[in-house]
């Protein structure tokens, strides 16, 4: 069948392109049953329709056999009609599996747990298994870390009779410390990740490139950013809004200590009352609200990025936030 499909080929004119695609096609499309006295194989031409070479319907076939041309055509038509089918499904596929981007902001004194400096181990590894189901969930996460846990800044500079901008510095080393460690944790957990630092450091971390950071986020691997904004008098919550409006963040996550944001510090006063949701406006206003600071929040407001703020602490509640569930933690909005 192979020989008669290679002369009937030869017969008509075929090229050499034409009979690459008789290996692609069935032999059914290559021979046709004699339908008049001079005998008609399939116009082979045809083969280069179905093979998706993308060659019309061949020349001077009408004359040949109208009856093979019809069905020539009719053919290629609903080809070319159920590759627009396929292409259409795919298309609709990827957009409705299209994930939602999230940055979490863990703050240094979140990971040093119960012990109140460096590292907890426990806690390292509960915060990747949280980051780890969120990834499950088809999110793309993104995580600032801070460096309190170590060193900050705008605390010691005073102490140590050091300028502001070398303290600062300290700290944002003590972030890419943190980073690492958070790493390696997730890796651990079968998560991809990759840390990016704003001050070049390249035996240990990427140099932060924003196209690269995105690219990463769409393969669906986790990408931490440490060192900060890489600039002095710069805190990590506004690296945090910083950073989540230049991936396009749909929400900005602060893991802290506490449920969320009080009317007053809850380990100073046990009276202060949680409050579910509040604005900008209300938490630029409000001078006893001390949870980020006041770039940050503009930054925020300015982009519309929502702020969550809730309890690492608690198995789950990264999970639930990522979802966008309303009962965990406070809302800003």
């Amino acid at each position: 069948r192979e020989r008669e499909t290679m002369a009937a080929i030869r017969a008509y004119g075929g090229t050499s392109r034409t009979r690459l695609c008789a290996s692609r096609v069935s032999v059914e499309w290559l021979r046709h049953r004699r339908s008049d006295a001079r005998g008609c194989s399939r116009p082979l031409r045809i083969a280069k329709r179905v093979a998706g070479v993308g060659v019309g319907v061949g020349v001077g076939m009408e004359k040949k056999c109208s009856t093979c041309y019809a069905t020539a055509q009719q053919k290629s038509a609903g080809f070319n009609v159920r590759q627009e089918e396929e292409k259409s499904g795919e298309r609709e596929e990827k957009t409705t599996k299209k994930r939602r981007r999230v940055l979490l902001k863990v703050s240094g004194e979140a990971l040093a747990g119960e012990q109140g400096f460096g590292i907890d181990p426990v806690v390292v590894q509960n915060v990747a298994e949280e980051v780890a189901n969120a990834v499950e969930e088809d999110m793309e996460v993104a995580i600032v870390v801070g460096g309190g846990n170590f060193f900050r800044g705008s605390s010691f500079s005073e102490q140590l009779n050091i300028d502001r901008a070398s303290a600062d510095y300290m700290g944002m080393l003590a972030t890419v410390m943190n980073a690492l460690s958070l790493q390696s944790a997730l890796e651990h957990c079968g998560v991809p990740t990759r840390v990016q630092t704003a001050i070049e450091m390249k035996e240990v971390a990427e140099p932060y490139i924003r196209r690269r950071c995105i690219r990463h986020l769409e393969k669906g691997r986790v990408v931490i950013f440490g060192a900060g904004t890489g600039n002095p008098f710069f805190t990590t919550d506004t690296c945090a809004a910083l950073r989540a409006a230049e991936i396009g963040a749909a929400y900005l996550l602060k893991a802290t200590k506490v449920d969320g944001v009080y009317s007053d510090d809850p380990e100073k006063n046990p009276d202060a009352k949680l409050i579910q949701e509040m604005s900008f406006q209300e938490m630029e206003s409000e001078m006893k609200i001390a949870v980020m600071d006041k770039t940050a929040v503009t930054l925020c407001r300015e982009n519309n990025i929502p702020v969550v703020v809730f309890n690492i602490k608690k198995k789950g509640m990264l999970t639930q936030a990522v979802q966008g569930s309303k009962t965990v933690g406070t809302i800003i909005r």
